[in-house]
């Protein structure tokens, strides 16, 4: 072993954020969903570091048009809790697509990032909107294919 090599460890600091834009429609939730995801941990990027935020930002385009898979449409729902006693609301899948489709792709991908304060971090980097217009044209942002 050659006592003269060294091992680079990055830092946040020098990491160039890149810009990509995945576009929903046709997609089915949870293969975009991956690939958000892994793209916002910086997963792909050959610097990658578990302990740091490495990922790139992400752009989602047309969150309504994404669909699921079998029967999962019909029977999915999302819940939440108010707070107060018997404050559980539930909201089907079709009717949140309808209502607020961005809430659907937002949940997916974050609940595939870390419980912890870098995954919070992570999500910060993630845009999605409901038609094929978003307002970062300025980051020129590159189109992501899936895999």
């Amino acid at each position: 072993m050659n006592l003269n090599e060294t091992t680079t460890i990055p830092s946040v600091q020098n990491v160039e954020r890149k810009w990509f834009v995945l576009d929903a429609s046709g997609k089915t939730l949870g293969r975009l969903a991956s690939v958000a995801a892994s793209v916002l941990a910086g997963k792909r990027n050959p610097l990658y570091t578990p302990y740091m935020d490495m990922g790139d930002h992400i752009i989602v385009i047309n969150a309504e048009k994404i669909h699921l898979t079998g029967m999962k449409a019909g029977q999915k729902m999302y819940r939440r809790y108010t707070g107060f006693p018997g404050g559980l609301r539930e909201e089907s899948f079709v009717k949140l697509l309808a209502r607020r489709p961005e809430k659907i792709l937002e949940e997916a991908i974050k609940g595939m990032l870390p419980k912890t304060k870098l995954g919070r971090q992570m999500a910060t980097k993630l845009k999605v909107y409901k038609g094929a217009d978003h307002p970062h044209h300025a980051q020129q942002p590159k189109a992501l294919e899936l895999a």
